[in-house]
């Protein structure tokens, strides 16, 4: 136990004092702790010193360093930084759409007339558009009158006619002046003139007129007039002529031709027919006399 004692006490010495061999070590290693703190400039404090100064240069990789580590945060904050600017005062290509917009935006309101006169264009567009429901308009009716010519022309060829009775040859059944409709379809699609009939036809000395008759006889009948009196094969032609309208002359006999009728104004003192210019061909035959429509209180159904 003592001597543990004395060689603890006998090792105390040799790290403070003793200048021994034995405690040459511990104070050079104190020494070379120490040594770099102040200004060492042997070989062995160059790596410290590198190392502190590469420590110390780090943190200005980030701002100021210029070498190839501090190059990519530099280019990367260029970056962020020129996004900035471009919409504001960057003249490079990407910036011009954005400076355009804004020119367009600081651009004042154009200036336009008082509110009582709207602006030109306006008016014109109104005029315009005008124009353009004009023209619709015209064309629309110059297509309802074109349809329309074309309907009064199929109707007036193959339908209906409106004639006017001029003279007195058809008294007591038609007057001067009344308007009459002529079916013209009814001969052409639904069979012959019959005997009785009223028709339309032209004049057979001169086509351009057109007269209004009675038909009293077809091809192959046989017409005789005694004393005013009518007959169509012998027998009494059926009319109710009154006797002032009869006729007192004698006439025939006569055979109606192929294709031909004998045609007589109701009016017989009074009428220029068939007994005057001879017979009328078939196809002279206009229509037959289907309404009297003025005047309208003697409008009558035939």
């Amino acid at each position: 136990m003592r001597q543990e004692t004395d060689d603890t006490a006998a090792l105390l010495p040799e790290t403070a004092e003793a200048g021994g061999p034995v405690a040459e070590p511990m104070r050079r290693e104190t020494n070379d702790a120490a040594a770099p703190l102040p200004e060492t400039d042997g070989p062995a404090a160059e790596p410290m010193r590198q190392e502190t100064d590469a420590v110390a240069a780090s943190p200005p990789e980030t701002t100021e360093t210029d070498g190839s580590l501090a190059d990519p945060m530099r280019r990367e904050t260029d970056d962020a930084a020129a996004l900035l600017p471009e919409t504001a005062e960057t003249d490079g290509p990407a910036a011009e759409p954005t400076w355009r917009e804004t020119d367009d935006a600081a651009a004042p309101p154009p200036e336009t007339e008082p509110a009582q006169s709207p602006p030109r264009s306006a008016r014109g567009r109104r005029y315009e558009a005008f124009l353009v429901r004009a023209g619709e308009e015209l064309v629309a009716w110059l297509k309802t009158f074109a349809s329309a010519a074309v309907y009064a022309t199929l109707i007036v060829t193959f339908g209906f006619q409106v004639a006017r009775v001029e003279g007195k040859s058809m008294e007591p059944t038609l007057h001067d002046q009344d308007r009459l409709i002529v079916n013209k379809a009814i001969y052409k699609f639904f069979g012959d003139p019959r005997p009785g009939d009223i028709v339309m036809h032209y004049f057979p000395g001169d086509p351009d007129k057109s007269f209004v008759k009675r038909i009293i006889a077809e091809a192959g009948d046989t017409v005789r007039i005694e004393d005013g009196k009518v007959y169509v094969n012998e027998v009494p032609f059926p009319d109710a002529i009154p006797p002032e309208f009869r006729s007192r002359e004698d006439y025939g006999p006569e055979v109606v031709q192929d294709a031909y009728y004998f045609v007589m104004g109701d009016h017989r003192n009074n009428s220029s027919d068939s007994r005057t210019w001879g017979q009328v061909p078939k196809k002279y035959i206009v229509g037959k006399v289907q309404i009297r429509w003025w005047p309208l209180t003697a409008a009558t159904l035939f």
